[in-house]
């Protein structure tokens, strides 16, 4: 997209926000990728999805806390991990018209790389920190709340499995994927199935059930219960 067609675009995501639009630089920089950076020797837009990402992930929580004071910290890890994963968020940025916006190497624009979920993630996440950035803290979570969270299904058959939160919190507290180690204990008349679900080589969970998929389903909702339990341990030897 020219030079002018997307600054219209990024004056009219602002007005979204319910902000006039001003120096639209930082936010030309939030759908820099680092491959069209590379080529252009500008700022990609690394730094601010690293500061979008925090503001997503405390809009989510403080919400939710606020919204839902009688739920467990299990039920609110669970929709917050619903929110902040990746292919919520590049929803999000695909409905609002990020496709168009962001610049890619030409490599990785002629492989449809703006429709990429991770791509359209991060630059939804250094969209939100550059409004941070000029805006401050409020207008940036009314943004999150308004355009993404208020259109994400929090309801149980919305929220993702176990496996799939597992692999959320795994990777936004450890920067890791766990990873399952399965074998068959059964016969092929009565299957049965053991699993363990490992991260940075502990064992944090086991499962056991008549197909493979179940026996995971099972490790990874024990490695859950497992790395919540830590965390409110972690807590409390801060109190």
């Amino acid at each position: 997209m020219a030079g002018e067609a997307r600054r219209r675009r990024l004056r009219a995501l602002l007005k979204k926000a319910h902000l006039a639009p001003t120096d639209l630089t930082s936010f030309e920089q939030a759908f820099m990728h680092e491959s069209a950076a590379r080529e252009h020797r500008k700022d990609s837009n690394e730094r601010l999805e690293f500061l979008g990402d925090a503001v997503v992930g405390l809009a989510a929580a403080g919400w939710l806390f606020e919204e839902h004071p009688k739920a467990s910290e299990g039920w609110l890890t669970a929709r917050k991990a619903a929110i902040v994963r990746d292919s919520a968020l590049a929803a999000t940025a695909m409905r609002l018209g990020f496709a168009d916006l962001i610049e890619l190497g030409s490599g990785l624009a002629r492989a449809g790389g703006a429709e990429n979920k991770t791509i359209l993630a991060d630059a939804f996440e250094a969209f939100v920190g550059a409004l941070y950035r000029r805006y401050g803290e409020a207008k940036a979570r009314r943004f999150v709340l308004e355009q993404h969270m208020a259109l994400v299904d929090l309801s149980d058959e919305g929220v993702t499995d176990p496996k799939s939160l597992l692999q959320a919190l795994a990777q936004q507290r450890y920067r890791k994927l766990p990873i399952y180690r399965d074998r068959s204990t059964g016969t092929p008349q009565e299957p049965h199935f053991v699993s363990e679900v490992v991260l940075k080589d502990r064992v944090l969970g086991s499962g056991a059930g008549r197909s493979k998929k179940l026996a995971q389903l099972q490790a990874a909702s024990e490695a859950l219960e497992t790395l919540l339990a830590r965390a409110r341990k972690g807590k409390r030897n801060k109190t």
